[in-house]
């Protein structure tokens, strides 16, 4: 098995909450109406810790100026977050 060195847990937290408030999506809100469970959040932090996109994915979302219609291709979470829409 492949060890994998996690990111910074706090990075990747706004990083995943950022992506999906640019597609106009509250993982809050989302939990909150059952669509998303606290598990959930938790597996999409932890695959943003392990993808290596940091520095795409900020740069994605410098240069977001209006809704996101879907998540990034190289998004780790981008199924899960297109799901949510």
């Amino acid at each position: 098995m492949k060890h994998v060195r996690l990111g910074d847990i706090e990075k990747h937290f706004w990083l995943t909450r950022s992506v999906a408030r640019c597609m106009e999506i509250s993982l809050s809100e989302a939990i909150a109406e059952g669509r998303l469970t606290a598990q959930g959040y938790s597996e999409m932090v932890t695959r943003c810790r392990a993808a290596d996109c940091s520095e795409r994915c900020a740069v994605w979302l410098a240069y977001q100026q209006s809704r996101a219609t879907a998540a990034p291709d190289f998004c780790a979470n981008a199924k899960a977050l297109n799901a949510l829409t």
